[in-house]
Formats: structure tokens, C-alpha cells, sequence
């Protein structure tokens, strides 16, 4: 009697289900309620994470099979579980806004009013529930209106995260012909501000590289200097490094402090080894500052005289002056006594050389 029952409410729940895009698991038209077994509609989940907010979509896909789609089977005008079965869920470690709108973190059941010319994208605080048909518009959290676009016809429901950035996401809801977009933003700098303050309490705060990392981050996205400036200070109070030195000089520089920077990118260089004055005097080559670049390369080759990169840089300079055979010669010194793993980069600027061609350029 239990089965029968059952039976009949599953079959109740599909024709009720009528002006949803439901279709029956078994051949009888009813859906299985005691057993968990395979559904036409499949269950399907997406995370993405922008910024350090991880955005995740739980949802049942239901398959279009032919049918025509929104107007029809899934009517205008009527709320839609924006997939199948149990809620379509949608889920934020942090606050967002949607669409320009705030909406804390949590999960949401996600649910839409579709018609011909616009969406409405429903954020309701229950999310436990099957389908639509308990759906209660006091229980909102948030609602958004946005426009339909026409796409490449897709049989199976999907949703996909779009026009990434580090801050913001297009959510796109496609099935059949239609995609339905909508934006997603995160305040990613105030984010990563309470992340990184947690993580300093924790083993990166008692080295030099978590608050060097720190300040990078703010100076990358030039986002509260002054906190960024403080960071380094302590990164250099717990050890002195050409790195966080430089990183302090970028700082001071981004702040307007020229005279302070230019000090402080001395002491930088001061403490610099082989590797990291040819790092440096070659990023100033990609920057166009030869002049700056090669001086640098002239203090690797008389501090370093020895090492693989003391020669690389002579080679450069050699070849900006067109003196190739000097330039060869200064490049296999540079092969000879450079690691492995290096040597394989270095083997095709030689024969550049050898082919008297700059390889500054």
C-alpha cells in the first residue's frame, strides 16, 4: 500500500509538473521517491572562484529533446526552478552584489520568471525544497531583472561563468536557444584584505615573504599604500633582502616619494646576488631603460665574475654594440658554467649571435 501510495503522489507530482520541464523517470510517468536511481535529468554542479569568493551552482539538467522551450514548456510569466527536480542552488563564501545589488553570503535557491523580452533572477532564502511549487515570494532575498540573449541551440541545461575578472563573473543560465546572463561582483581587495590579516597571524606572518607578499598584493592594485608600506617594513625587520627592499622602493615610488624610493632601490641592489641583478637590469631592457639595464650588467659581471649570468649580460651588451665575435664568446663561457636547466635557453641565443643578430631585440 506504502509503494502504491507512493506511486500515485509521484505521478501527481509529474502532472502537477506539467507546465515544468519535468519528464517522467519510469515508463508509467512516475518518478522514484524511495530508491535512489538514475534521472533523465542529472544532477550537475559548477564552482568558480573570483577573487577568493568560490561561486557554486547545484542543479538537475533537464534535456530539451525536441520540445519547444520557454513559452510553451516552460511558461512566461510563472516562477521556474531554473533547472529540474529539487531546488537549483546557488551558493557564496563571501558577499556579492548581483546585478548591482548587495546580497550576503549563504545559499540561495535559485529561481526565475522568464518571458519573451525578460528575465527575472530570484534569490530566495529557502533552498531545500522541490522544485518551484513551494516557492514563496516573501522568502526573497534578492531579485534582479535581466535580458535574454539568443545562442547555439543546447539540448542539455547548463550553466557556464563567463567574462572572468579578478573581481566579477557572468553567471549564464543556457538552454535550447536562449542564454540568460547575469553579473556577479565581489569586493575582491576588501576580501583579500581580512584574508591576508588572517593569515598573518598563522606561519606567514613570522617570515619575510608572507608580508612581502602582502604589500605586493596591495602595491599590484595599488590599494591602500600606506598598509602596503607597513607590510614591508615589517618584512624587512624580519629579515633584510634585496627583495623586499625592491618591493619597498616600488612603494615609495608609487607614493610619490622619488627621493626615498631611489635610497631605497640602492640598498636593494646592494644586497642583490648574480641572479637577481640580471633579473632586475633585464626587466629594465623590456622597459626600455637599456642604459640603466646595462649598467647593472657591467656591476653582475664585476661583483660575479665568474657566474653564468655575469656573462649573459656581457653577451647582451657585447651584441648591442654589434662586437658578435666578443658577444659568442661571452655567451659559451656563460653555457659552460650555467645549470642544465638553463642551458637549453641559452644554446638558441648563441646561434642567434653566431648569426650576427641582436638578441636584445
Amino acid at each position: 500500500m506504502r509503494n502504491f501510495c507512493s506511486l500515485i503522489v509521484a505521478v501527481l507530482l509529474t502532472l502537477v509538473a506539467g507546465a515544468q520541464p519535468t519528464r517522467a523517470q519510469f515508463k508509467n510517468g512516475s518518478q522514484a521517491t524511495e530508491l535512489n536511481l538514475p534521472r533523465l535529468s542529472q544532477r550537475a554542479q559548477i564552482t568558480q572562484r573570483v577573487g577568493l569568493t568560490d561561486i557554486t551552482i547545484v542543479y538537475h539538467a533537464p534535456l530539451a529533446g525536441g520540445r519547444e522551450l520557454f513559452g510553451k514548456t516552460v511558461p512566461y510569466g510563472q516562477v521556474w526552478r531554473a533547472g529540474a527536480n529539487e531546488n537549483t542552488t546557488i551558493s557564496f563564501t563571501d558577499d556579492v552584489s548581483v546585478e548591482g545589488h548587495p546580497l550576503a553570503a549563504g545559499t540561495y535557491g535559485l529561481h526565475v520568471i522568464p518571458n519573451a523580452d525578460q528575465w527575472t533572477i530570484i534569490f530566495s532564502k529557502n533552498f531545500t525544497s522541490w522544485g518551484s511549487f513551494s516557492y514563496d515570494e516573501k522568502e526573497d532575498a534578492l531579485r534582479v531583472n535581466v535580458k535574454p540573449v539568443a545562442t547555439e541551440n543546447r539540448d542539455s541545461l547548463a550553466y557556464t561563468f563567463d567574462d572572468m575578472k579578478l573581481d566579477s563573473a557572468t553567471v549564464t543560465l543556457r538552454w535550447g536557444k536562449v542564454a540568460v546572463p547575469f553579473h556577479i561582483k565581489t569586493d575582491t581587495n576588501a576580501i583579500v584584505e581580512r584574508s591576508i590579516a588572517n593569515q598573518l597571524r598563522n606561519t606567514g606572518g613570522f617570515t619575510w615573504a608572507g608580508y612581502d607578499e602582502a604589500a605586493n598584493w596591495n602595491l599590484d592594485n595599488n590599494y591602500k599604500l600606506d598598509e602596503a608600506l607597513k607590510w614591508e617594513d615589517t618584512s624587512i625587520q624580519n629579515e633584510e633582502r634585496f627583495e623586499n627592499l625592491e618591493t619597498k622602493s616600488r612603494i615609495l615610488d608609487a607614493m610619490g616619494k622619488k627621493q626615498e624610493a631611489a635610497a631605497t632601490l640602492t640598498l636593494a641592489l646592494d644586497k642583490a646576488n648574480a641572479i637577481q641583478l640580471y633579473v632586475y637590469a633585464r626587466g629594465l631592457q623590456r622597459q626600455k631603460q637599456q642604459d640603466q639595464a646595462f649598467e647593472l650588467y657591467r656591476r653582475d659581471a664585476k661583483q660575479f665574475p665568474d657566474h653564468w649570468t655575469a656573462h649573459l649580460g656581457s653577451a647582451r651588451i657585447a651584441s648591442a654594440s654589434g662586437n658578435f665575435d666578443l658577444a659568442v664568446k661571452e655567451m659559451k663561457l656563460s653555457i659552460a658554467v650555467a645549470p642544465d636547466q638553463n642551458k637549453v635557453f641559452l644554446q638558441p641565443l648563441l646561434k642567434r649571435l653566431e648569426n650576427k643578430e641582436d638578441i636584445n631585440k
